[in-house]
């Protein structure tokens, strides 16, 4: 019997893919049997992401509409397809208070962690989606449903993504579904200056007494992407370790928000 989670003969385009979460994701798709192209802006993380992932990779920047239009051509000009798409690409940027919020960047934020993805999955509905059908999934985060201290640009544009998610399930139906991915804390860079100097006491507060490690999200994103999620659509994938359920532990060791609030983030 053909295993559910295999994606032989179909193609992935992943965003942020050359470190972390992203580049953990384009592994998973291809080890299931996916051809996968990659993307991200640093041209040389492209280049040996690809390579060693045995697929292709266009470098770029998601905020500017003509990199995702070519970027949807380049993987239809190499593959002939497209049916898989994984907005990962994101940034925590402005981070602190939001009242001291500078305006250009948190347009910034919405632009790269809203707006690109919209802007990705319409030229996959385009080209490909429409016709032939497919799958979106959206990296969005625990926080989105929450709030805490100093990360409030990035909470709330990844809560226009969750909502973003939903909406694009109802409207692209039953063609394409599209859902999303929530992760909790990470080890990946991006996190690296909530998790770093307190990892064992971040970890002591999760039911599952770790902090989250790429290939945690991966399989979760392979998961959807495959034949054994067909009847779901418009759903948030939370994998957080038990963040949520966190209050029920003995004693709440859960040091995020301390960190949060003494210590700003690594540069995206």
């Amino acid at each position: 019997m053909t295993s559910p989670y295999g994606l032989d003969g179909r193609v992935a385009l992943v965003t942020g893919a050359t470190r972390g979460i992203g580049l953990a994701v384009a592994g998973a798709l291809a080890r299931a049997g996916a051809r996968v192209c990659v993307t991200a802006r640093d041209p040389e993380g492209v280049r040996r992401a690809a390579e060693t992932l045995g697929g292709i990779g266009l470098p770029g920047s998601v905020a500017d509409p003509a990199h995702l239009s070519a970027l949807t051509e380049f993987t239809l000009d190499a593959f002939g397809r497209l049916d898989i798409l994984v907005n990962n690409a994101a940034t925590n940027q402005p981070y602190g208070p939001l009242m001291d919020a500078d305006p250009d960047a948190w347009r910034e934020a919405f632009t790269v962690n809203v707006e690109s993805p919209l802007r990705l999955t319409q030229c996959a509905w385009r080209a490909w989606m429409r016709e032939h059908g497919g799958t979106v999934i959206n990296v969005c985060t625990e926080g989105a449903t929450h709030v805490g201290p100093n990360v409030g640009a990035y909470g709330t544009s990844k809560a226009a993504l969750l909502h973003l998610t939903r909406q694009l399930a109802g409207e692209l139906a039953p063609r394409v579904r599209v859902n999303s991915v929530s992760p909790g804390l990470v080890r990946t860079e991006m996190a690296r200056f909530v998790w770093e100097q307190g990892e064992d006491a971040v970890a002591a507060g999760l039911p599952l007494g770790r902090i989250g490690e790429p290939e945690d999200i991966a399989q979760a994103v392979l998961w959807l992407a495959s034949d054994a999620a067909r009847w779901i659509t418009g759903t948030d994938l939370l994998v957080d370790g038990g963040t949520r359920v966190r209050a029920a532990l003995p004693a709440s060791g859960y040091a995020v928000h301390d960190h949060l609030r003494a210590r700003g983030p690594a540069t995206p």
